[in-house]
């Protein structure tokens, strides 16, 4: 009788520090369920330390070093459910603060990819950049310098420490970003093939050097925050300019699952019920915009024989979360297929 006793207590004992544990970690996760040993612990090395994000869903917030713009770039990582070594990189618009990545913000791609077994990796930061390594600083305030060096960062230092901290392959990944973010998705795709396998853009603008487009960028860096587009790549004429339009990276294409999207700018019952008169106005301008440079686009890609396209057009849409999140849902299966990633 005794004995029964005290296994009994044994077994309760058990039962409640396991059911305490895992509570714990969910208050501390965001309150997901406890499940992937994978995403239980923080991680730090020698230089950099983690944290766990407001968001929630397991989302750590990473203080990455880089050497190249000489500080910390505060990157959202979710790992993988099951350790697997695929990653997602989310790139943001033009307006991306420094706070926070909207994909976790203005929708929760964290909620989106929870269960799934791929490493969502969100950087923070880089409004106006086009994720490029910029010629010089990107403001035209001497006393306010912004050094952006993005395209050095996301392809030859964040890889080592995803690779190091969350066992991320650094040539198994996917890439997709929203207006700007997709712009510069498939050309960072474009330019450096070993390192992603997949890339998607959404309602990006995909013919940047084409007559009218230098002045449509220059206004919008300026109302984005000041950004000299001189600072780019320097001179209209400039060979890099060229180098960092995606129009001009199919080539380096080839081999890669590609999806671009871009709806027709027609308001739909969604954005006539959610969004502004005159908000609706600049995101019908905006998606316009961009289907037609997608469009452009997508004639020199299958001209050039990339046979791994998908492209999708909605008849409805403007240049808002409601489109930028209908895409991410819609592209979930196709990403997880891609990196193998269920």
């Amino acid at each position: 009788m005794t004995a029964l006793t005290s296994s009994l207590k044994g077994r309760m004992l058990a039962f409640v520090t396991a059911v305490a544990v895992a509570l714990g970690l969910a208050v501390v996760a965001g309150a997901q369920p406890a499940h992937a040993a994978n995403r239980d612990g923080l991680r730090a090395d020698a230089t950099d330390t983690c944290i766990w994000d407001g968001v929630g869903f397991w989302v750590q917030r990473c203080d990455v070093w880089s050497q190249a713009m000489g500080r910390n770039i505060p990157v959202q990582i979710q790992p993988a459910t099951n350790g697997g070594n695929a990653g997602l990189y989310l790139l943001d618009g033009l307006r991306a603060t420094e706070d926070t990545n909207a994909w976790v913000n203005d929708v929760n791609a964290a909620q989106t990819y929870v269960d799934s077994n791929i490493t969502l990796v969100m950087p923070v930061g880089g409004a106006g950049s086009f994720y490029a390594d910029w010629n010089s600083s990107a403001k035209y305030d001497l006393h306010d310098p912004v050094n952006y060096q993005w395209e050095t960062f996301l392809t030859s230092e964040l890889p080592g420490y995803l690779e190091s901290n969350f066992g991320v392959a650094r040539n198994n990944n996917s890439i997709a970003g929203l207006s700007m973010g997709g712009t510069a998705a498939l050309t960072l795709a474009g330019k450096h093939p070993e390192q992603f396998r997949q890339a998607l853009s959404f309602s990006g603008f995909l013919t940047t050097t084409v007559p009218g487009a230098q002045t449509a960028i220059r206004l919008a860096l300026l109302d984005a925050g000041g950004y000299n587009i001189n600072a780019m790549y320097g001179s209209i004429i400039d060979p890099r300019r060229f180098e960092n339009d995606p129009l001009y990276q199919t080539g380096g294409l080839r081999n890669t699952d590609v999806y671009v999207s871009a709806a027709s700018g027609i308001a739909g019952p969604a954005d006539q019920a959610n969004y502004l008169p005159e908000h609706q106005a600049s995101g019908a301008a905006l998606e316009a915009a961009s289907m037609v440079t997608t469009r452009a686009w997508e004639l020199k890609a299958r001209a050039d024989g990339l046979s791994r396209l998908t492209t999708d057009y909605p008849a409805q849409g403007l240049h808002n979360w409601l489109q930028f999140g209908y895409q991410l849902e819609k592209t979930k299966g196709r990403v997880l297929d891609t990196m193998n990633a269920w």
